[in-house]
């Protein structure tokens, strides 16, 4: 398969190139220092090139992320809602409408994003996060739509938050409670290619269960 994993330098990004890589598969990784994904025209030139190369694109994993936040509601600053809606929903925007076609045409592919809990249950410091998330998600939505009559799909995997062995190093007495550790979100990615499209797609899996 043909993977794109976009917010590929990070650990989660790291974890879900392994985890394809191991299995056979090519991934195309792309972060800041390759692609402004907040350029339209250059998130398309992507996929152009993309297909060019392969001919195809069999899933596009989308991990770009961050958060923004403050104690308390009245804390919230907009200027971080700008920020989060650059990061978490305008680059989203940029490449589901960029490979959108592409994954059409796939007989079995797969558009991924990564939301949290934060979006079903706001808290009063995280409006900006939240919302951010909740749009994302309903972005993806509309992309599952867009999918259903075709072998491809779009699907949400929710975490709390999620944890790797860096952080695990920084904080050896932190407990990390109900987060999701990146290489179970790598399987759980995977797992959405064992399962058929239309069991898949527009669903809002819940990895914190």
């Amino acid at each position: 398969m043909i993977i794109l994993i976009t917010g590929s330098a990070g650990p989660t990004g790291q974890a879900v190139s392994g985890y394809f890589e191991k299995n056979g598969h090519t991934v195309i990784g792309v972060d800041k220092d390759d692609v402004d994904l907040l350029d339209r025209d250059a998130v398309q030139a992507l996929a152009d090139g993309i297909e060019r190369e392969h001919g195809r694109v069999d899933a596009v994993v989308h991990l770009v992320g961050g958060w923004r936040g403050g104690k308390t509601f009245a804390d919230t600053k907009l200027e971080d809602w700008d920020t989060l809606h650059d990061l978490l929903v305008r680059t989203l925007q940029h490449v589901s409408l960029a490979f959108e076609p592409l994954l059409r045409e796939s007989e079995n592919g797969r558009f991924v994003i990564v939301s949290a809990k934060a979006a079903e249950k706001p808290t009063a410091g995280g409006a900006a996060y939240a919302a951010a998330k909740a749009a994302s998600e309903a972005w993806t939505l509309s992309l599952a739509d867009a999918l259903k009559d075709t072998g491809s799909a779009a699907t949400i995997l929710v975490v709390k938050a999620l944890v790797n062995d860096e952080m695990r190093a920084a904080k050896p007495e932190a407990k990390f409670a109900g987060f999701t550790d990146v290489n179970d979100l790598a399987e759980a990615v995977g797992e959405l290619f064992e399962l058929p499209a239309s069991e898949v797609n527009g669903a809002r899996r819940d990895l914190t269960a």
